[in-house]
């Protein structure tokens, strides 16, 4: 399976209903999204095309191809105010693997190498992300590709009747 990343560099209606598609799925979104109750939890959340334009203004997104088919994104933003450690150039990282497919076939670890070759290349110093603590096989899979936790925030996020902690992680670059 070969795995690509292309920068989404203007929103579309397409890529739009994708999104909600993806954000929506009650599969995965416990796993994509904080939430605070079941309420929170279940609630539909739809994106505009606006409001994806506006988030690639402080976002850099790619969206995730096997084989040539779209199966998740992974985005970026820099310096983000949510960052545990306030480094100057660091990235925070989202990723969903949208499709069901896309899953448990290593589309997101190849992809994640990727960026990090990316990112690596622009001279970004270090990665951080935050994965809910009941989330194992994605704490396996950032643990395996060299990421460390630094800290644990409690009581993060709801799911399966009770809030969990959002584990933070980083990954030095350079």
């Amino acid at each position: 399976m070969t795995i690509s990343l292309v920068p989404l560099e203007a929103a579309s209606g397409a890529i739009v209903e994708t999104f909600n598609r993806w954000n929506n799925d009650s599969d995965i979104v416990h796993l994509i999204r904080p939430s605070r109750s079941e309420a929170e939890l279940t609630a539909e959340h739809r994106l505009t095309v606006d409001e994806l334009n506006e988030r690639l203004a402080t976002h850099d997104i790619f969206l995730i191809y096997a084989d040539d088919e779209l199966v998740g994104e992974v985005n970026v933003m820099y310096d983000a105010a949510h960052l545990y450690r306030q480094e100057s150039g660091s990235a925070w990282l989202g990723i969903v693997i949208g499709e069901t497919h896309g899953r448990g076939k290593g589309v997101g670890t190849n992809a994640l190498r990727l960026l990090e070759d990316r990112l690596r290349h622009q001279g970004t110093p270090r990665i951080e992300l935050g994965v809910f603590a009941f989330n194992e096989a994605a704490h396996r899979l950032y643990e395996k590709l060299g990421y460390e936790e630094i800290a644990r925030i409690e009581a993060f996020t709801y799911w399966d009747g009770r809030l969990w902690a959002d584990i933070r992680m980083e990954k030095r670059l350079t």
